[in-house]
């Protein structure tokens, strides 16, 4: 038996005939199949890269808000004025109560509650409080113009929050005054 022959005999041909590949499904199937085969590598790089991720590089700052422009209001610096002025004269009239008021009560100390200038002193003092009061009022006035302000949407007016401020502290230095006067006196 030649050798061809017995190869042929020993030897089962191949189930995949080369006129086969030649039809261009096959050939599609075999291309595809290596291309899905070659997706199942894995990387070279075993570890995660160390890049930003987008969650580190974002910033989560709050926005600046933008300066308001203040534009000046002459209705509302009349108004300033006005209560600057009443200030003013409050600030006139209590300097000069509290200086008959230390008067009063220098003349009162050491005297029992219920004395005449015991009584004399704490009338001084009664009027203090109700100079003081009209302070309050203004500072009121003044609270209610800042108020209608920021009710309108507008930013704080720098002249209203100056005038606010020195009532306060003219209202709160008048009251240590009659504080630091009122201790001087006997209880009543």
């Amino acid at each position: 038996m030649p050798l061809n022959e017995q190869s042929e005999l020993v030897q089962p041909r191949c189930a995949w005939d080369l006129p086969l590949l030649k039809h261009g499904a096959m050939k599609r199937a075999l291309v595809l199949g290596l291309v899905l085969v070659g997706g199942c590598a894995q990387s070279g790089n075993r570890f995660p890269s160390l890049l930003p991720r987008a969650i580190e590089v974002r910033d989560d700052a709050e926005p600046m808000a933008a300066t308001p422009v203040i534009v000046p209001d002459a209705v509302l610096d009349t108004k300033i004025a006005v209560a600057a002025a009443t200030l003013a004269t409050i600030k006139g009239a209590f300097e000069a109560g509290a200086t008959r008021a230390e008067k009063l009560v220098a003349a009162a100390q050491g005297q029992a509650a219920g004395t005449t200038a015991w009584l004399d002193a704490q009338s001084a003092l009664a009027d203090l409080d109700i100079v003081r009061a009209d302070a309050s009022s203004t500072i009121s006035d003044l609270d209610r113009l800042a108020i209608d302000r920021a009710a309108a949407g507008n930013a704080p007016y720098p002249a209203l929050e100056a005038a606010r401020t020195d009532a306060r502290t003219q209202y709160d230095d008048a009251g240590t005054i009659i504080d630091m006067l009122a201790v001087q006196l006997a209880p009543a």
